[in-house]
């Protein structure tokens, strides 16, 4: 089977690996090579990184809307076109030239969480459950027949990166199994129910300001679901504090206000008051300093009780 696969970033590279041991991968087409990091240097995609280490060649098309690109990919003539977290909406004039059409690996449990951002708004929102869909690609986004779902609990203390790990490795035996069921003709589509979706908004860094007046586990949520990005935050007097990890303490037992520090200390930490509970921070890293633990950075710094913590600075 001659396979395209169009993908971007970690997620989609063991999915990429298998299909490189099981099919013909005769294109890769993945997103342009742009800055990364406070030094903005530019860097490839990591499907790109793997595609050349095996020799396969790699199309970055700016948009793969435009005709040239098309054809390009129209004369390859593929069996079946594979995405994987691409980055870029796929045209119907794509869509109809594979004669087993094309296929999508999607990180959440259609039609629940369509979007870009499935397995950081399933953790931000509280599920215990979510998983792998393989669909069929449509106009639409993220609207397509289902072909296969596999299912994966949530870790109460699971970080989006945690279940992101989690997940890919999941997208590989799913998404095995799906091409192997089209081509055996096994596999029945089956509609999704669009009244039972929902959308993820985009992920930006302004979502990480913790609202200390919402429930620990809210509170708890947020910083796990933006782990490792975009990363939740706080303000003590003006300062930002980046929040890796959390711990609930108490429910139902507060009467402070939402952000009040009730201890600063070197042996329990800090804890501080969300909604009606007690949160105390694990992980913590100011500004200019290293991420640690909140018993190790009370070791050489005070933090005033009572105080509140923001999330934003105070004028």
């Amino acid at each position: 089977m001659k396979v395209i696969f169009m993908g971007s970033p970690d997620f989609a590279v063991p999915c990429l690996d298998m299909l490189i041991r099981e099919y013909n991968v005769v294109a890769v087409v993945t997103q342009p090579d742009r800055p990364k990091g406070r030094g903005g240097k530019i860097s490839a995609t990591p499907v790109k990184d793997r595609a050349l280490s095996a020799g396969i060649p790699v199309l970055q098309p700016v948009s793969i809307k435009e005709p040239e690109v098309i054809e390009q990919i129209r004369s390859l003539t593929p069996d079946i076109i594979i995405t994987a977290a691409y980055g870029q909406i796929i045209p119907p004039a794509i869509l109809d030239i594979p004669k087993f059409g094309c296929i999508n690996v999607h990180a959440s449990l259609l039609p629940k969480y369509r979007g870009a951002s499935p397995i950081h708004w399933s953790i931000i929102n509280g599920e215990e459950e979510t998983g792998i869909t393989i669909m069929l690609m449509d106009e639409g986004m993220d609207t397509g027949d289902i072909l296969l779902q596999s299912r994966l609990s949530i870790g109460r203390d699971e970080t989006a990166g945690q279940l992101h790990d989690r997940l890919s490795q999941l997208a590989v035996d799913t998404l095995k199994k799906a091409v192997e069921g089209i081509q055996r003709g096994t596999i029945v589509p089956i509609p999704q129910d669009h009244d039972k979706a929902t959308y993820c908004p985009k992920l930006d860094k302004s979502m990480g300001a913790i609202d200390w007046s919402k429930s620990p586990r809210d509170v708890k949520n947020l910083v796990r679901g933006l782990n490792p990005w975009p990363g939740a935050y706080t303000y003590y007097k003006n300062n930002m504090v980046k929040i890796w990890n959390v711990n609930i303490i108490d429910i139902g037992k507060n009467k402070d206000k939402g952000g009040t520090i009730i201890k600063a200390n070197s042996k329990e930490g800090i804890w501080v008051a969300a909604g009606d509970g007690i949160i105390e921070i694990k992980d913590m890293q100011v500004a200019g300093s290293r991420r640690m633990d909140s018993r190790q950075y009370m070791m050489g710094h005070h933090w005033d009780v009572g105080e509140i913590l923001t999330g934003k600075i105070i004028e």
